[in-house]
Formats: C-alpha cells, sequence, structure tokens
C-alpha cells in the first residue's frame, strides 16, 4: 500500500506552542476546522504528517441535560497526536449543562473552549442550537455570559452570519463584544446559505475591524493564493480550513511557502493517490464490512474529487463502487501518473441535493 509522502515541516516536528504565542505571533493563526465525524484523532494524525496546522478544533460536544463528554471525541484531546494546541467545542443552548461540561473540559489539556453557533445541519438548528441560536440573538447574549464567567481558560465562538439574513450581525457583533471573547471565527454565510453561496467576506472584514479580539476567517479557503487573498480581504487574525484542507492536505504548508516567498510545493497525482491510501489506512477499521468502509471514504473524495479532473468523471465513477477493490481501482485509473495535480479545485458544478462538493466550498 502506497506510504504517506512526509513533508519536511511536519507540524510534529516541533514543540508545542502556547494559544497565546500563536495570537501574538506575527504569521497568520492557520487552524483546522471542526467537521462533524470527519475531523477526529486519526485524521488529525494523518494532516499533522502533510505539514498540519498551527491549532486544532474538536468535533463538537453535544451538550444536554443527559450528555456526557463523548470518550472518542475527549480522546483527540488526551491523545493529541499533532503536538499542537486543542480547542474544544460544545454546541447546545442549555446554559447550566453548558457550564457543567465547560467546567469539565477545562479539567483536560486543552488551550480553549469553544461554543458552536455556526452548525448548519438541520438536525441541529430545528433544536436550536449551533445555527439555529442565530435566530436568538439575546439567548446568545445570556449564553456567552454565563460561559465568559465558568471558563477560566481563553473562550472563544465560531458562527455564521445569521440563520437566513445577515443583517442580523450588525446585532450580534456588540454582543461578540461584550462577552470578552479570546478569539472569534467567522464563517462568511449565513446557514441558510449552507455551502452554496458565496463567501461574504466583506463581513468577516466588519468583524476583524470592530471587535477588540482575533477574528479567523473561514469559508473557500481552497489555496495558498485563495488564502493571501482571504487574508487581504478581511484584515483577519488567521484562517480556519476544513474542506479545503481534505481536498489538499498540503495547503497549510503550501500557505507558508507562499508566504515565504517558495515555490509552492505541488503534488503529483501518485502523491494524492498515496494519500487516499493513507487516509484510507487512517479512518477505516477492519472491524467495519468492507461496504461501510468504501461508503465512509466517498464523503472525503467528495472533496477530493474537485481536485482530480475537472469532468465529474471521477467523482461519478467512485460514487457508485461498492467494494475496496474497485475504489482503489477507480483512484489508480485518474491518480496514478506523474503530473503535478492542480492547486485549485475545479470548478464543478452543485447538483440539486449536493451540499458537500462544487465550487462554493
Amino acid at each position: 500500500m502506497a506510504r504517506v509522502r512526509y513533508l519536511p515541516e511536519s507540524a510534529a516536528l516541533h514543540a508545542s506552542p502556547s494559544f497565546q504565542s500563536l495570537l501574538s505571533s506575527p504569521e497568520p493563526l492557520l487552524a483546522l476546522a471542526p467537521m462533524q465525524d470527519v475531523t477526529d484523532l486519526p485524521f488529525w494524525k494523518l494532516m499533522t504528517a502533510y505539514g498540519g496546522a498551527d491549532i486544532y478544533w474538536t468535533e463538537y460536544f453535544r451538550i444536554r441535560p443527559d450528555s456526557h463528554l463523548e470518550p472518542h471525541i475527549l480522546k483527540s484531546v488526551t491523545a493529541n497526536p499533532t503536538g499542537r494546541p486543542v480547542v474544544a467545542q460544545m454546541i447546545g443552548n442549555s446554559i447550566p449543562d453548558l457550564i457543567r461540561s465547560a467546567r469539565e473540559l477545562q479539567q483536560y489539556p486543552i488551550a480553549a473552549v469553544d461554543l458552536n453557533l455556526g452548525c448548519p445541519a438541520p438536525v441541529v438548528y430545528r433544536k436550536c442550537a449551533g445555527g439555529g441560536l442565530l435566530r436568538e440573538p439575546q439567548r446568545i447574549d445570556a449564553i456567552l455570559g454565563a460561559l465568559r464567567a465558568a471558563v477560566k481558560i481563553p473562550f472563544t465562538v465560531k458562527t455564521r452570519l445569521g440563520f437566513d439574513d445577515p443583517a442580523v450581525f450588525d446585532e450580534l457583533l456588540p454582543i461578540f463584544a461584550k462577552h470578552s471573547l479570546d478569539l472569534l471565527t467567522v464563517h462568511g454565510r449565513t446557514v441558510k446559505e449552507m455551502y452554496r453561496s458565496a463567501v461574504h467576506y466583506d463581513f468577516i472584514a466588519r468583524a476583524a475591524a470592530e471587535l477588540p479580539c482575533p477574528v479567523l476567517a473561514n469559508g473557500n479557503v481552497y489555496s495558498a493564493d485563495k488564502a493571501a487573498e482571504v487574508l487581504l480581504l478581511t484584515g483577519a487574525r488567521g484562517l480556519m480550513i476544513g474542506r479545503g484542507a481534505i481536498r489538499n492536505p498540503w495547503l497549510f504548508d503550501q500557505i507558508r511557502q507562499r508566504r515565504r516567498g517558495e515555490p509552492i510545493s505541488r503534488p503529483l497525482g501518485r502523491d494524492v493517490l498515496a494519500y487516499i491510501h493513507a487516509l484510507y489506512e487512517a479512518v477505516c477499521s477492519p472491524d467495519v464490512r468492507e461496504l461501510s468502509q468504501v461508503q465512509n471514504m466517498k464523503k472525503y473524495l467528495n472533496f477530493i474529487g474537485l481536485g482530480v479532473e475537472p469532468t465529474g468523471n471521477f467523482l461519478h465513477a467512485i460514487r457508485r463502487v461498492t467494494t475496496q477493490a474497485d475504489f482503489f481501482r477507480i483512484c489508480a485509473e485518474f491518480l496514478d501518473h506523474g503530473d503535478p495535480m492542480p492547486l485549485d479545485p475545479f470548478p464543478m458544478a452543485l447538483g440539486p441535493t449536493d451540499v458537500v462538493g462544487g465550487d462554493n466550498l
């Protein structure tokens, strides 16, 4: 099986910096976004092998009256393989339970506690959690006030612009400013826009200019050139990158290379093929039946496929395989070559029900 191509600047080679030292660094802070059922401990470990982020957000802990910290997410904290700080993210709306969970999380080696105000999944927002809370700014005000009092380490928030109208951002900004956040991450879309619209970077720029805390820009950062453009447009302290890093695990180091004025490393087709093999090995359990393993890999290939070829034939073929042999046969057919891969994803159109692929990541 193909091996991971390790880069010389792997984050694992460096001593872990503190959260505050990263915020005070002259370089932009590069964060791996939390993506539920994707950015788990094995995925973190793999990202680190390719250069990795400066800081990692956990998948969100679901906070309810009867909830406990999920062991598989907590393992990302207790067995952190990255050598970098970890921010523990919570999602929920019950103030007593959020406080209880935040206090429990602070007993573990985390750099900060984060509240999710941006998840656009209907199963979440219909329960008035994640992005659903953006319909109730006064409730957010109460939650942030209670958590700020309970969290004795850095406290951060990840938000979208609003639920269905970005105009509510005018009401949210004073609330964020009021509660002495240590960092705010802004995904420049509303909940209802999901990932389909262009990113409204002007709203992120407003947050960066008006808030007393640092701001990370999130949304559609897919290449080193795009990263430079977003930083310039927003004036943000750094970037949070999710889907772009799934497609291109070299992205964080490519951003660093560009800032140093160095040539940007371009993986070859065989490097991407090796990455897919390594990803399969990292995230697929031998205890799970083969069909389920293959289906699990398709959620990653939805993003990786955007950089393979422009016609959509690769994605069309890979979405229909059911065996490991056919999965890797299709991957090899398109990627077993020595040509450099494109730095930008191909602008494929979204299907009517496709919310995980396309050009507006």
